[in-house]
């Protein structure tokens, strides 16, 4: 189904990982729709490596994310666990039995949120009520665009509005993606999954084991060219141990497949709660070092400052204005529309240009040993300078013919020694409705103005983004290798008594040590 693509297939493990999933795939669903109303297609991102093809019983085709999800009773709210994307209701409906019938009344499913109902229906969309609205996909799939008179402008989400992620995931999900852990609650004091070896026991229970690995089996093998698997795990949970047993799991079996693991942890947490905040230590130790073990790469993503007990300032941007305990944000790429890409990166000297996003502290003085960096979202005219010739070029980036090489330079310049890969997409990133509304002080397409702004609000913005290996890594994970070795045991019995050995616990101590000496300052790539 996907040609010559080569497939992710991702992972979901967890609530919080449920909303920063909700956000990415409603800006995977944002591109395609771009993709397929655009004139020309830039070509450049191929949907068919996150997406599946498939068909629904009237023979309506479809396009659904490669995904298998895990959460908790009570966690989906309109949801529906076996979605209602394939199923027929007037089949659901017909009732060949024709004895005596005793009718059992179920409780009320959730309605879903006004607003959106709202987009899905004004956009053309499989809504979860069943009904079918149809909407283009790129490559053909799916059949032309509903056209409408008038197009009512979305109503926008409220924070008394949301309870779940799912109350604002507006992509239809496959009935094979959605896997509950019916033995732990999402609401209530009672029965949480809130250590890290609860988690792994998880998936030693036959019954969820086989039923993750049903799933694995169903979407790997209509694949034609795996290339491996993305892992989006909630780390200060239970859920440390389910990922960490998950990628175990995908290593035994599709050994050679690459395995890129997110560790998800909310923003800033609360002082005055010594237990939670000595679990989350526990277990985002804990899934850091079995992730590591059995992944390609690990990478955490935090608003928090800091991964231990110390509290640091959390993560803020400039151009953006938000609550940093509830939200997630992106950083736009300061460009004013005066400027070229050489302009702007004269401008940000010698800073680091992007902010850390993995609770590592403040990344100057570190030493940087690799680095994948993407630009996306600038204007092809921006990439390169203008000047006319026989002016004196101000650096040596308004010399570079392309924006692949003025990036090039650039990042060669901040870090000579570091192995780095630079890339340029011309796509930007979406942030239309149901993306929340953050970015109040930026031009439509997110480029910073001169002036204050008027006219339409955000619908997209350019963004820097970069996965590093540096030196940050030795000092934060022996801190918290420092923290975890203060603790006393006895008072956290409760955390071993979930799947924990004191040994076990000696054994992180010394795999975060490990670790840590990887990153050693002095035993970086030589360029």
């Amino acid at each position: 189904m996907a040609g010559g693509a080569r497939e992710v297939l991702t992972l979901q493990l967890g609530h919080f990982a449920g909303f920063v999933g909700a956000h990415w795939w409603n800006q995977q669903d944002a591109a395609l729709r771009e993709a397929a109303d655009a004139k020309e297609t830039p070509g450049e991102l191929c949907p068919d490596v996150l997406y599946r093809a498939g068909r629904t019983l009237h023979g309506q085709e479809t396009y659904t994310p490669r995904l298998i999800l895990m959460d908790l009773k009570g966690s989906l709210n309109s949801l529906k666990q076996e979605g209602g994307l394939y199923r027929d209701k007037q089949l659901d409906a017909a009732i060949a039995w024709q004895g005596k019938l005793t009718t059992h009344k179920e409780e009320p499913h959730p309605t879903t949120n006004p607003y959106l109902q709202d987009l899905l229906s004004a956009e053309g969309a499989p809504s979860r009520d069943g009904i079918w609205r149809t909407r283009s996909v790129p490559n053909g799939k799916g059949p032309a665009p509903l056209t409408t008179a008038t197009s009512p402008k979305p109503l926008m989400p409220t924070e008394s509005s949301i309870r779940v992620w799912s109350d604002f995931l507006r992509v239809s999900l496959h009935p094979r993606s959605v896997c509950m852990i019916q033995k732990y609650n999402h609401d209530g004091e009672a029965c949480r999954l809130e250590a890290f070896g609860q988690g792994e026991r998880v998936l030693q229970e036959p019954g969820y084991l086989e039923e993750l690995e049903d799933r694995l089996h169903f979407f790997v093998e209509e694949c034609d060219y795996l290339q491996g698997f993305q892992v989006l795990c909630d780390l200060h949970d239970g859920f440390s141990g389910v990922g960490a047993k998950a990628a175990e799991l995908l290593q035994d079996e599709y050994s050679g497949r690459g395995i890129i693991a997110w560790g998800l942890l909310p923003g800033p947490y609360a002082l005055g709660e010594p237990r939670r905040n000595i679990f989350r230590l526990l277990n985002t130790a804990f899934g850091l070092a079995r992730l590591s073990a059995h992944s390609s790469l690990v990478c955490p993503l935090s608003l928090g400052g800091s991964l231990g007990l110390r509290p640091e300032p959390p993560v803020r941007f400039p151009q953006l204005h938000y609550d940093v305990v509830t939200a997630g944000a992106t950083i736009p790429f300061p460009l004013v529309p005066s400027q070229s890409l050489p302009d702007t990166l004269v401008q940000l000297g010698g800073a680091t240009p992007w902010t850390p996003l993995s609770a590592c502290g403040d990344p100057s003085g570190t030493h940087c040993f690799a680095q994948s960096v993407v630009l996306r979202g600038l204007d092809r005219a921006c990439h390169t300078s203008q000047h006319a010739p026989g002016r004196p070029l101000p650096s040596p980036l308004h010399a570079c013919s392309t924006g692949e090489e003025v990036l090039a330079l650039y990042l060669q310049q901040q870090q000579p020694r570091a192995r780095s890969s630079a890339h340029l997409l011309l796509a930007p990133c979406k942030v239309a409705p149901p993306y929340p509304r953050l970015f109040s002080r930026l031009r439509q397409q997110g480029l910073v103005p001169d002036a204050a702004p008027t006219g339409p609000a955000v619908d997209s913005i350019p963004v820097l983004g970069a996965l590093c290996s540096s030196s940050s890594w030795n000092r934060t994970l022996g801190d918290l290798a420092q923290e975890l070795s203060t603790l006393d045991l006895r008072r956290w019995a409760s955390f071993l008594d979930a799947g924990v050995e004191r040994d076990d616990f000696q054994e992180l101590l010394q795999e975060l040590h490990g670790l840590a000496q990887c990153y050693r300052a002095g035993d970086g790539l030589e360029a």
